[in-house]
């Protein structure tokens, strides 16, 4: 039986059934035994790209994803936990080589800590912790941050902190103050700061230039009181504008008659190094004193730093030349190797040293290239006085100005110790130290001396590894002192390091160059710039031994350095 195009549904209620009359039908149907027209082309659209009859459609492709999310094939990774709010396809996938565990604790010294954070990846370095009165508000204020950081960074470099250390602080200012994506950057006259606050939004990048220079260890140290306040307590910006302010207006803990006198004390401290005695010890400080007045005299009158070095260092050349020529019973050459004491630029040669070694090689080039241009100034004033006395009177050739009579072996344990102790004690006082600094820097500088006097004039040793090993000893005493009070180790170690510069060979090369005698000065200069590496390499030295054993990495493959190259 034929069914009725127009019949109800099987299976419904009598309720559910359509009606059978007419007002069923649509008003578009035709009458009865009329056809239906046919449909117009216009219901029935083809496209061009229809597949013709008999074409198989083919598969569906794969949705086109973004360049960025793994494929679909990847197997054998363990992808890490999503973000909130991000999908599956999003989710990062765990390295080859595994994501290090990053535990940066709370006990490690903010240095330490900042360090590590900055040889991380930028991807990598954790997350600043913010405080709930900065979630409440719309972020930081990043021009007021980055400025903040730069004034604190220009007090460092000015003062003489190496570019690791200078980086390391700005990296701990800008993260305590919740900028995550920040780079720091430390040359030997600029610094610079970028932040950029996501991937996709333009970085924001602020500089200031170091033109002045100077050394006040109290002024560094008050800055790293604040920096540790800044990471460790929190303290608002307005409270850090306010402790900086309050840090470049104080004044110098000494006055400038303080430091003349600490500068000829560092004269006569160093004569009785060689060997001096009271006479000696008199004589270098007259002569330091009268340099160190000269060299102020021209810098109020704008003269650069080389022409301080070259007036500064021919006045003890000029009392030493001065004593031989009449006949006293002085020892010219001790006086002229005290003179030189006070101006050999150790600070500098420890500081390029140590930038060379973590790898800021520009910086370190900068410095050394700053420490020889302060060595050829010296070199310069005590050469002109030395050529102009020995051109007017050859016969003080024997009086005290040969390199072969000019001071003999000198060992008297108590006198040497006392006077290195002298001779940082004025270091000390040249730097502008904290009071409460200067002791334990001044036993740090008799302790080098014990035991290099102990290696070099009993063991027998030779006199660069000997001062190798002593300077290692004040890098490491002075880390645990600077470790101690959460300070600058520059204070406990620059004025240490004092009695062991080279200013006898240094005198030695001078004198054999007056006298035209170049093969012996050159071997001098040499030695002299050997023991100076060898104070700067035994420092640096000294403080990573501190850092590697005293106190526990922080993570795994915490402060990480660059591999080294293999040759290629």
């Amino acid at each position: 039986m034929a069914s009725d195009p127009h019949a109800p549904e099987s299976g419904g209620g009598p309720e559910d059934r359509k009606p059978s009359s007419d007002e069923a039908h649509s008003a578009f149907t035709p009458p009865l035994g009329v056809p239906c027209p046919p449909l117009p082309e216009d219901e029935h659209p083809t496209s061009e790209f229809a597949l013709p009859a008999g074409v198989r459609p083919e598969a569906p492709a794969e949705e086109e994803g973004s360049a960025f999310v793994p494929p679909g094939s990847t197997t054998g990774q363990t992808p890490l936990p999503a973000p909130v709010g991000a999908t599956a396809m999003s989710t990062a996938f765990t390295p080859p080589h595994g994501i290090p565990a990053i535990r940066l604790t709370k006990e490690a010294p903010w240095q330490d800590r900042m360090r590590t954070m900055l040889r991380m990846p930028v991807g990598e370095r954790p997350v600043p912790e913010r405080r709930a009165a900065e979630e409440e508000e719309t972020g930081p204020a990043v021009p007021r941050v980055l400025d903040l950081t730069l004034r604190i960074g220009e007090i460092l470099l000015a003062g003489g902190e190496g570019a690791e250390d200078v980086e390391a602080a700005m990296f701990g200012v800008a993260h305590a103050y919740g900028l995550e994506r920040v780079e720091p950057t430390a040359t030997f006259t600029l610094l610079s700061i970028s932040y950029q606050p996501s991937l996709i939004d333009d970085p924001v990048t602020a500089s200031r230039t170091v033109r002045r220079r100077g050394a006040d260890y109290t002024r560094l140290s008050a800055v790293f009181r604040l920096i540790d306040e800044i990471a460790t307590e929190g303290i608002t910006l307005e409270e850090a504008y306010r402790g900086l302010a309050a840090i470049r207006r104080n004044r110098h803990p000494y006055p400038s008659w303080a430091l003349t006198l600490a500068s000829g004390l560092l004269s006569g401290a160093a004569s009785m190094l060689v060997g001096g005695g009271l006479p000696v010890f008199i004589a270098a400080a007259v002569g330091s004193i009268l340099g160190d007045r000269l060299a102020w005299l021209a810098s109020g009158r704008g003269l650069p730093e080389f022409y301080q070095f070259v007036v500064a260092a021919m006045p003890p050349a000029a009392v030493g030349i001065a004593l031989a020529a009449a006949h006293a019973e002085v020892q010219a050459s001790a006086v002229i190797t005290g003179g030189l004491f006070a101006l050999i630029p150790g600070r500098a040669l420890v500081a390029g040293v140590h930038d060379g070694l973590t790898g800021y090689y520009i910086t370190a080039a900068a410095r050394l290239l700053e420490v020889g241009y302060l060595i050829v100034g010296i070199v310069v004033g005590v050469l002109s006085v030395l050529y102009i006395g020995l051109r007017l009177n050859p016969d003080l050739k024997g009086k005290g100005l040969s390199p072969e009579q000019a001071l003999p072996s000198y060992n008297e344990p108590l006198v040497q110790i006392t006077a290195a102790m002298l001779l940082a004690l004025a270091f000390c006082v040249l730097l502008q130290q904290e009071r409460h600094t200067v002791a334990f820097a001044t036993l740090n500088g008799g302790v080098a001396w014990v035991v290099y006097g102990a290696l070099a004039n009993v063991v027998g040793l030779n006199p660069v590894p000997s001062t190798a090993i002593a300077a290692g000893l004040v890098g490491l005493f002075g880390q645990l002192l600077s470790r101690y009070r959460y300070a600058s180790a520059l204070p406990y170690v620059t004025a240490a390091i004092g009695p062991l510069l080279p200013g006898s060979a240094t005198y030695f090369g001078l004198l054999n160059f007056a006298q035209g005698h170049l093969p012996q000065g050159l071997a001098s200069l040499v030695t002299a710039a050997s023991l100076a590496l060898a104070i700067a390499v035994g420092v640096n030295l000294g403080a990573e031994v501190a850092r590697l054993f005293l106190h526990a990495p922080v993570g795994e493959g915490a402060r990480r350095a660059a591999k080294r190259t293999r040759g290629f």
